[in-house]
């Protein structure tokens, strides 16, 4: 298992990964996600905000990282941390726990550049990915209601978020 940053040559399968990922959720009771724009995800993959874990050389899961997210975080934006976004599977590698694997590097990634928090939003109350996600290691801080949300794709529109963080110590 390798991680690393997702190149050009990978947006066609992050793309395809996300329609996979959107089929899941409309088979579950889950928000769907929306088709992302090409432009976002080029945009991502050029600011090194993208990230793959490969084995054998094949894409298993990818995600993006942000900075800054202050329309989900509002207040707690201020803090410095690493959030982390669109964590998704390939079908062929489900169930194989990436997100503790997500979890271990982003800790390194985090401590790297002087973050102390992890954290990542999903859309609704998803009882099953709020457990997951606390089993992996995140804190569930509970729902919030989204206000202001231009700028932000479209199924966090009038949407409530559930929030997690990692902590990290110092």
């Amino acid at each position: 298992m390798k991680i690393q940053n997702s190149t050009p040559s990978d947006i066609e399968a992050i793309a395809l990964l996300y329609k996979h990922a959107t089929a899941l959720q409309n088979t579950k009771a889950a928000v769907p996600w929306p088709t992302f724009e090409r432009s976002l995800i080029e945009r991502e993959v050029e600011e090194k905000n993208q990230w793959k874990i490969t084995i054998d050389g094949q894409i298993a899961c990818v995600w993006a990282t942000a900075f800054k997210d202050p329309l989900i975080w509002k207040e707690r934006d201020q803090d410095p941390s690493v959030y982390l976004h669109r964590i998704t599977t390939d079908p062929n590698f489900r169930g194989n726990n990436y997100v503790k694997e997500i979890l271990f590097w982003a800790i390194n990634y985090a401590t790297s550049i002087n973050k102390k928090f992890i954290r990542m939003d999903t859309v609704g109350e998803n009882i099953g990915l709020i457990n997951h996600y606390q089993k992996c290691g995140f804190s569930f801080l509970g729902l919030s209601k989204l206000v202001e949300t231009n700028g932000l794709p479209l199924h966090y529109h009038n949407a409530t978020v559930s929030l997690f963080e990692f902590e990290l110590k110092s």
